[in-house]
């Protein structure tokens, strides 16, 4: 991990140098406000319950198109440019740049996240909410934020396009969304056995993050996410190298 903290100032800085990273905040959280007070989709107000599940509700699908957003340039850009073998040539592991880049974006969408908490003043101002649920539900969504990231970064060391990046992206991030969706879960619960059904409901981001985004933080559902972010970050650096001269 030698040359993690520059990386990571780096990346994190070259978010901000950039009129792209307001864009993004000012988009996801005029997004995640409008489907939560909206009325047809989170109705926050019409409910008149004191908690955020019409805010968390809807965060694996801003994620699903605003996450690869962020994803796409991590790898895609530096190949296009060609300074990815410049990278490679500087004094730090191959490590601390795929681990450095990935924590930039995610600090950055943590950020994001964070740029929310009106949405918890106001619940707590309306009501008592249960504000232990609400942390375990940012957790949860931060994480899950991660896992997305994770593929996004993975997939753009794949191409030089961040174009065809993006939409691989999605694409992915899309299959791990709905596998436990119940329709999904429909088509196959007649041809399949149970032990099939049941392990891909196990991968399924909609599965796992509803139940943290109801307060139950179970070890198992965050083991599910940061061994994801580990798999998928171990895969981008096997392809990084593999790709690193072309």
């Amino acid at each position: 991990m030698h040359g993690l903290g520059p990386i990571l100032r780096r990346e994190l800085a070259g978010y901000f140098a950039t009129p792209v990273a307001y864009v993004f905040i000012v988009i996801f959280l005029f997004l995640a406000g409008l489907f939560t007070f909206a009325e047809g989709l989170g109705q926050f107000f019409e409910r008149g319950q004191a908690d955020l599940d019409s805010f968390f509700n809807f965060h694996p699908w801003l994620y699903l198109f605003l996450v690869p957003a962020i994803s796409m340039r991590l790898w895609a850009e530096e190949r296009k440019a060609g300074t990815i073998e410049l990278l490679m040539t500087l004094p730090v592991s191959l490590g601390a740049c795929v681990l450095g880049k990935f924590l930039a974006a995610w600090c950055f969408a943590g950020i994001a996240l964070v740029l929310t908490f009106p949405i918890w003043i106001t619940v707590n101002y309306l009501g008592q909410p249960d504000n232990g649920a609400i942390l375990a539900g940012y957790l949860g969504s931060w994480l899950m934020a991660g896992g997305f990231l994770a593929i996004g970064a993975c997939v753009s060391a794949i191409t030089r396009s961040q174009v065809i990046a993006f939409v691989l992206s999605v694409v992915v991030c899309f299959l791990f969304l709905i596998a436990g969706f119940e329709p999904v879960l429909a088509f196959f619960r007649s041809w399949t056995p149970s032990w099939f059904l049941d392990l891909m409901q196990g991968f399924s981001f909609l599965t796992n993050f509803n139940s943290i985004s109801r307060g139950w933080l179970e070890a198992r559902t965050v083991l599910f996410f940061l061994s994801l972010i580990v798999v998928f970050l171990f895969a981008n650096g096997i392809v990084v190298q593999a790709k690193k001269g072309q």
